[in-house]
């Protein structure tokens, strides 16, 4: 497995310290974020995590800012990706059996590194159940694309 990661200046020790988890437990992880503490906008690492998902790059991805909120707003303008700011272990599993996410977010503001790190094994354990969820993720689709094509009409 391959997953890309990105981060803001706020979480550049929790980044540091998830990604050798994910690394000590044989996963490669490409590192896009910030490694200073240096104000750093965290739209930059957001949309990278979310193109290199969406272009096949890797095959999921992780961002970190302060609440995982704005980092993953920006992961979500990118067609394709599915990514959820998740605080705890049973939302992040369901964010992926239920709604196939495939970028998962949280804050270094909000959680501690033994709850991310659970937050990341609940995630990368789960997997899609579709069935009747696949009506849900098809009906996102088409919002996504009635957005794209409207956008490219103006």
């Amino acid at each position: 497995m391959k997953l890309a990661i990105g981060n803001d200046h706020v979480a550049v020790d929790m980044k540091k310290e998830i990604k050798e988890y994910l690394e000590s437990k044989g996963i490669e992880v490409v590192d896009v974020g910030t490694n200073s503490t240096e104000r750093f906008n965290y739209p930059v690492s957001g949309y990278k995590v979310a193109k290199m998902v969406a272009g096949n790059e890797v095959d999921a991805g992780v961002l970190i800012c302060g609440t995982g909120v704005g980092i993953s707003l920006a992961a979500n303008k990118v067609r394709g990706i599915r990514a959820c700011v998740c605080s705890d272990p049973y939302t992040a599993r369901l964010s992926k059996q239920h709604n196939n996410t495939n970028i998962i977010a949280f804050g270094a503001r909000v959680i501690g590194i033994e709850t991310a790190k659970m937050i990341v094994d609940e995630w990368l354990n789960a997997k899609y159940e579709g069935g009747r969820h696949q009506n849900r993720i098809d009906m996102i689709k088409e919002i996504e694309e009635t957005q794209h094509l409207k956008a490219a009409e103006e």
